[in-house]
């Protein structure tokens, strides 16, 4: 629960100025399945260590989970 709550709270964070409704989205998407993000985030993290920089290490790393991320979201629409 705690956890969780965190997790919400550093999201919302970092998605700045988007819609409360998306924001939202976005943030039951990522509980759902929380161990996916997290390899998605060590994935670029890994990258960005042998030289990428963020963008390109994200973009790269999303191509690779494109097909589960679109999965998760169509469940959720």
């Amino acid at each position: 629960m705690f956890k969780e709550l965190l997790l919400k709270k550093l999201i919302k964070s970092k998605l700045g100025d988007l819609p409360a409704e998306e924001q939202d989205k976005i943030i039951r998407i990522v509980t759902k399945n929380p161990e996916l993000f997290q390899e998605i985030a060590v994935k670029i993290k890994q990258q960005m260590d042998s030289g990428k920089d963020q963008m390109a290490a994200t973009m790269a790393v999303m191509k690779e989970y494109q097909g589960q991320i679109q999965k998760l979201m169509s469940e959720e629409a």
